[in-house]
């Protein structure tokens, strides 16, 4: 990911299947408004992923290919998912979620995730300042 360092991990222990194993964090006002803009498709390849820390509701305005989105509560938990999000597209709000995983087109259909699934974040060591 050309903008944004992996800075950890993401699995689904439901599935026990990983979801990102580069995973960006966009926990700041500038990070979580530039999320993806200016990253390609290959540079957003499996593997990889964005988790935007607090956050409800995402857009894909400027972007040039799809994602698919998670929603996770408090807990980290799936509240509602947006498979393959087009660009230029407002993805739903939701009051429920604390935050949300962008990962690769398809994703979603590939591991099985759906809602209710539990996700563990891992960050590596020295990152702070995230919920």
């Amino acid at each position: 990911m050309a903008v944004f360092t992996p800075r950890g991990q993401a699995f689904n222990r439901t599935r026990q299947l990983p979801l990102a194993k580069a995973l960006a964090v966009a926990g700041t006002h500038w990070t979580r408004l530039r999320g993806l803009l200016g990253i390609s498709a290959a540079d957003f390849g499996d593997g990889c992923g964005l988790w935007i820390v607090p956050c409800r509701g995402v857009h894909t305005l400027g972007m040039a290919f799809p994602i698919d989105v998670l929603y996770l509560d408090g807990a980290d938990t799936v509240v509602h998912l947006e498979r393959e999000l087009r660009p230029w597209r407002l993805a739903p709000i939701r009051l429920e979620a604390a935050s949300v995983l962008e990962l690769p087109c398809h994703a979603i259909v590939e591991t099985g995730t759906a809602v209710g699934d539990k996700i563990d974040i891992t960050l590596s060591p020295g990152v702070r300042g995230v919920r």
